[in-house]
């Protein structure tokens, strides 16, 4: 009986030991509601594959409050190993000095197989030096797309989704006679959407320096004619009641679903809320664009967030850090997020192996924003955005759209304030990353 109880102790011993040897990797994050559901299984998954490391997840906010805890803890010593940061977040990560360890960097060091050219171009492109080298781990990629309720269309007789703008403003406007008197369409995001989405989609330059990819010295352009006319329009239409102001995020999304707004431009990662909620017959399509601007449609960028590394952890986290994520390319498993969470495939072959199947034809608004991102090869001013301080810019920008909607100020006038005002954040920006 004794040499049972002490085998057993000795047995309970080895597995608590075992378990302590575990090497646990943080991975903070921004995902609310079914998102946050695939975080936390991808992290049991990976744990359940091996028993070295134990990747342990924590929601820390909206993006911007993910972002913000994530440098004040750098700051404290106890920043996490994995960050997910969004798009507009890359030139401040990039300008954190020793607060990141650059993806492919790592992924060397750890041995572990990494080819940046085996991920989509237009997503790698955006986290990734002018040398091409990666920053940060594509991770969950959207673009914008235009959401539409097919049930209100055909009431207006359209059998199919309009392509320019100038259709959707003549749609919304029959859509508000047919009984949408609250909203023909709208947006949420309303920057991305209508600045950042609309000069890549019309090649034309928001800032100089390709958008700030070649340089932080960059100047804005979004008071140019192709902004400037876009304003007009929505300002001209949410007088005559078609167009409806839907907010600065995407609280308003819920417009499309509960069949409010029968034209709604956001995210294609709106698919899953779309699928779950709205009760009527939807699809989405490519952005809308102005068939007078030359070159029009060019391609999208994408949305979304990408897994910064964060500085200042031993060989032997990195080396967990880069087990996930080679972990997390697995061409199955992209498969499976991309078939099941409506984000994009990061790499090209998961892309390839759902395109070799029929599953695009029964589920065309998955490709849609793929169509988008490829539809013609990125120039300087669709290839991605880099500018310091976007997250407080974009508040900027979205103070100053809201003066004109609301009649304080007059289209270009708002925009040069726009131009003027984000300026100024951009140069206190570089002024930190040059010292």
């Amino acid at each position: 009986m004794l040499m049972k109880k002490l085998t057993l102790a000795l047995a309970l011993g080895a597995g608590a030991s075992a378990v302590l040897a575990q090497t646990e990797i943080q991975w903070w994050h921004a995902m609310t509601g079914a998102n946050n559901d695939v975080i936390v299984r991808l992290a049991d998954d990976f744990n359940s594959a091996q028993k070295d490391y134990k990747v342990v997840v924590a929601y820390k906010g909206s993006y911007p409050d993910t972002l913000n805890a994530g440098i004040a803890a750098f700051r404290a010593g106890s920043a996490p190993h994995i960050m997910q940061v969004f798009e507009v977040g890359t030139a401040t990560m990039m300008g954190a000095k020793g607060a990141i360890k650059p993806v492919q960097e790592m992924m060397k060091e750890a041995g572990e197989s990494f080819d940046p050219n085996s991920y989509l171009p237009a997503i790698t492109g955006y986290y990734s030096t002018t040398k091409g080298e990666m920053l940060s781990f594509p991770f969950n990629s959207s673009s914008a797309v235009m959401w539409y309720n097919r049930d209100a269309l055909k009431k207006i007789g359209m059998n199919e989704p309009p392509k320019t703008w100038p259709q959707v403003f003549d749609a919304a406007r029959k859509l508000k006679g047919a009984g949408f008197d609250k909203c023909g369409f709208s947006t949420a995001w309303i920057t991305w959407l209508n600045v950042e989405q609309l000069g890549a989609w019309h090649n034309t330059p928001i800032g100089t320096k390709a958008n700030g990819m070649d340089g932080f010295d960059t100047v804005f352009q979004i008071n140019a004619p192709l902004y400037v006319n876009h304003l007009t329009n929505l300002v001209n239409l949410q007088k005559e009641g078609v167009f409806s102001y839907s907010g600065r995020t995407n609280t308003g999304e819920g417009r499309f679903t509960s069949g409010e707004c029968p034209i709604f431009m956001t995210s294609s990662a709106f698919f899953g809320n779309v699928k779950a909620n709205a009760k009527f017959d939807w699809g989405n399509a490519p952005m809308p664009y102005y068939p007078d601007v030359q070159g029009a449609p060019q391609n999208s960028i994408i949305g979304g967030a990408s897994l910064w590394v964060m500085g200042g952890k031993s060989s032997n986290e990195y080396k967990g850090v880069a087990k996930f994520f080679t972990f997390l390319s697995n061409v199955d498993r992209q498969v499976k997020l991309h078939t099941e969470s409506g984000y994009l495939p990061i790499t090209k072959a998961a892309y390839a192996k759902v395109k070799a199947t029929d599953f695009y034809k029964q589920n065309p608004h998955l490709e849609t924003p793929l169509i988008q991102l490829n539809n013609k090869a990125p120039t300087d001013n669709s290839r991605g955005l880099r500018f310091g301080g976007l997250v407080q810019i974009r508040d900027i920008w979205a103070e100053e759209i809201e003066s004109a909607l609301n009649g304080q100020k007059a289209p270009k006038p708002a925009l040069d304030a726009a131009v003027e005002r984000g300026n100024t954040t951009l140069r206190q920006f570089e002024r930190t990353v040059t010292r």
